[in-house]
């Protein structure tokens, strides 16, 4: 192909159509096997070739700075050619003789879907030839990363887990929670919630511990914690199944799954980033336990509201790159327009077709705001550079971005690799809101005060 007289929009256009430069996403097997070690006792297994489970350990393992073990059926040529079912069922064995796990997660790759692989096919063979009252429960999550990003297959591994194991009938005043893809500390916090509210409830996934405990003395195979497999099978019987942010997924989640099976109410809503978006959680808990918000989260609203107001004059007008999930950016483009920043551009590597409209709906200075969706960071950097941005808000991969703009980078979300305790950050409700402002102020004040000629120490 020549191309005569192109303009430098067209080259860019060509460049964006062709090829992905520094993806601003990760593969969906990465999402399952996150959402799997959030089940008790359950060890993921990558229907694949070796090295993806080489590179889901890297990225887990250096964010969460816990060892996990990520099995794998490790296909060959001749698995790649004639189909991986031995390689999967030699897996298993291999999986439930050395761990003794309660569950395996089984996650396929892209080579595996794009050979046809008939996992579900393999699996019933696999029950008959082996002795079932034995087996650990097998779930199977269909994860290629061509569908989708880490987040598909987060949410494919958490309906898998809910169709395989939920039951119907009469059950307890409980309420069930997806929290999507949110960190330890936030997790943590939101039990903290629950219990404050004096609900019963099942969360899943919970990772809080699995990926964020202990020191011990001696390797666990399988870290304690996660959702126990007994409350999983009790949420079709829930009252209702709170959702954050799933919305922006195209695939069907695991409360869609619970309405249409067990006809439990699905109320989805985005992540409680901001105190309006934390006053429709905490309404919603309200109304589901019959209690009032406890004195505590009052309290914590009323600090937050105190935080706005001093840091109000240092963040107005400022203008913010955020990247990320396609349900994280949105709560941050809401939570950034409510403090009086504008959220210049917010940007994702996921493809929802929906993005746009759920930010803009969100935002009073929609009109100063960009959406763009299936990008990469070196197109971001491009876009960037004529929109005057004061900070950019994401991952660890934004490093070079923040460093070309220079400007400051607030690290949240997944994945932190460069600083420690990413496992920690807490982004949700009112308290993860008070840190997340307190951190964004103060990298605007640093960044002030390192650009000075003369340097100052009060502000």
């Amino acid at each position: 192909m020549k191309a005569v007289n192109a303009s430098p929009d067209d080259a860019r256009a060509l460049r964006q159509a062709v090829s992905t430069r520094n993806a601003c996403k990760l593969c969906a097997p990465l999402g399952a096997s996150i959402a799997f070690r959030g089940i008790e006792k359950c060890m993921p297994l990558i229907h694949g070739s070796q090295g993806c489970g080489t590179y889901i350990r890297r990225y887990v393992i250096s964010h969460f700075r816990e060892p996990i073990d990520i099995a794998s059926s490790n296909f060959s040529e001749s698995a790649a050619i004639f189909g991986g079912g031995d390689n999967l069922k030699r897996a298993l064995d291999n999986v439930t003789r050395q761990y003794g796990p309660a569950a395996i997660g089984i996650a396929t790759t892209c080579l595996s879907e794009t050979i046809g692989d008939d996992v579900r096919l393999y699996l019933d063979q696999y029950r008959k030839e082996r002795d079932r009252a034995h087996l650990p429960v097998i779930l199977h999550a269909s994860t290629p990363s061509y569908r989708g990003t880490h987040m598909e297959g987060f949410h494919e591994a958490v309906r898998a887990a809910v169709e395989a194991l939920a039951e119907g009938g009469p059950g307890e005043a409980a309420v069930n929670l997806l929290p999507g893809f949110v960190s330890p500390e936030d997790l943590r916090h939101l039990k903290e919630v629950l219990g404050e509210f004096g609900m019963s409830f099942t969360m899943l996934p919970d990772y809080s511990e699995t990926l964020d405990g202990e020191t011990w003395s001696d390797y666990q195979d399988l870290s304690p914690g996660g959702t126990p497999i007994e409350s999983i099978r009790e949420m079709g019987k829930a009252l209702a199944t709170i959702q954050f942010g799933a919305g922006l997924s195209p695939l069907a989640t695991g409360a869609a799954y619970l309405q249409e099976r067990f006809g439990v109410r699905p109320l989805s809503m985005g992540l409680p980033l901001g105190i309006g978006a934390t006053d429709r959680f905490f309404s919603a808990l309200s109304q589901l336990s019959g209690a009032p918000v406890p004195p505590v989260y009052r309290k914590e609203r009323g600090r937050l509201i105190d935080a706005y107001i001093d840091g109000h004059k240092y963040v107005f007008g400022k203008r913010a790159i955020v990247y990320g999930e396609a349900d994280f950016v949105a709560g941050l483009a809401s939570f950034l327009d409510e403090i009086g920043m504008v959220p210049a551009l917010c940007a994702t590597g996921a493809s929802t077709g929906r993005l746009r409209e759920t930010i803009i709906a969100s935002c009073r200075s929609s009109e100063a705001v960009q959406v763009v969706e299936d990008t990469d960071f070196v197109t971001m950097l491009e876009t960037c550079r004529g929109l005057s941005p004061d900070i950019v808000i994401g991952s660890s991969k934004g490093y070079g971005l923040a460093k070309s703009l220079g400007i400051p980078l607030v690290r949240v979300g997944f994945p932190i690799h460069d600083r420690i305790g990413g496992q920690r950050l807490l982004h949700v409700c009112y308290r993860g809101t008070q840190q997340l402002f307190d951190r964004i102020v103060n990298a605007l004040l640093g960044a002030a005060q390192e650009g000075s000629s003369f340097g100052y120490s009060y502000m």
